[in-house]
């Protein structure tokens, strides 16, 4: 065993028991051993585990994320402060200053990487097991977990399309390729789209206009070509349990920008929208919102000097014509 299977023995040993369980219940209930999907599923299942798992580092990041939107007033005073003075002391002491800031606010601009850098060992202890079934079935390596000789030797023979899940882009056929292509790139699509959507929606005006919103906007190209340009070496295996992980932070955001908005972005006044229309308060905090019609009747009614004209059902109208 190498060093960096060493390392990684002990995420490898939880991967491998977690994938032997699902696959125990799934065969359980009547599926093939053998079968390709009994085996994606036992992956899908892993995933799941995983992300339930890290929700309540999400819910941290969210808070973290607001707190360093809201401090965003703060810390372009202190850039301010600091403009054109590019000595080492100011710059150790605007460094000094940012840390005591994100100290006392209790966040850190780290913190929304927590949930990708602790899914990253258990993403290459995946990537292990699965890139060491073919030498687990042969016997050459001592299985791990309970990733026992018979069970690895039915994940050897699993196939998806005829593609075992061992294969990845650069070893495998044509069809591997293709298939393994096309997951690739819906995995880079996921990962952008979802990084896009908290950019555009659940962003703060002043998160927005700052100079770390020019990096944020780097990571958005970069981080789908770093994952996509990678993922040629990818198991396929790997592969799906990445694009299960995408679509659970590609919905879980959704639903979080859908209902608990960043204060002052686009999806708030989305919700405010929403809110208003169904006769509901405004959210605490939060400034009420005149819906679109309402505030144009209100100004139209304000130019004629009189009051706005209130709505008129149909029967009403036809009283008031028979009466003129």
């Amino acid at each position: 065993m190498g060093f960096f299977d060493t390392l990684l023995y002990p995420l490898q040993w939880v991967v491998a028991w977690i994938l032997a369980l699902f696959h125990e219940l799934l065969t359980a209930v009547g599926m093939d051993p053998a079968y390709g999907l009994t085996w994606v599923l036992s992956i899908a299942g892993l995933t799941l585990v995983v992300r339930g798992a890290l929700v309540p580092l999400f819910v941290r990041q969210i808070k973290s994320q607001r707190k360093m939107q809201m401090i965003q007033p703060e810390l372009q005073k202190l850039q301010a402060k600091y403009k054109g003075k590019k000595d080492q002391f100011s710059r150790q002491a605007m460094v000094e200053e940012q840390q005591a800031l994100f100290k006392k606010h209790g966040t850190s601009p780290f913190a929304s990487c927590l949930p990708l850098l602790i899914q990253m060992p258990i993403f290459l202890s995946l990537f292990r097991v699965i890139n060491n079934v073919p030498r687990m079935a042969s016997g050459e390596i001592t299985p791990v977990g309970g990733m026992t000789v018979e069970l690895a030797t039915q994940m050897d023979s699993a196939t998806v399309f005829g593609i075992p899940l061992s294969s990845t882009f650069l070893t495998g056929d044509i069809m591997t390729k293709v298939l393994t292509a096309i997951l690739i790139v819906i995995m880079a699509g996921t990962q952008f789209w979802t990084q896009r959507q908290m950019m555009t929606k659940n962003m703060s005006e002043a998160a927005l206009d700052n100079p770390f919103m020019q990096q944020q906007k780097m990571m958005l190209y970069l981080m789908p070509v770093v994952f996509g340009i990678g993922g040629i070496y990818f198991p396929l295996g790997v592969l799906i349990y990445w694009l299960v992980s995408n679509t659970w932070t590609m919905v879980q955001q959704m639903i979080v920008i859908r209902s608990m908005p960043t204060p002052g972005s686009q999806a708030e006044r989305d919700l405010m929208e929403r809110r208003a229309r169904k006769g509901k308060s405004p959210l605490p905090g939060a400034k009420p919102i005149e819906l679109e019609d309402e505030a144009q009747d209100d100004a139209d009614a304000k130019k004629q000097g009189g009051q706005r004209q209130q709505p008129m059902s149909a029967k009403r109208q036809k009283q008031k014509k028979r009466k003129k």
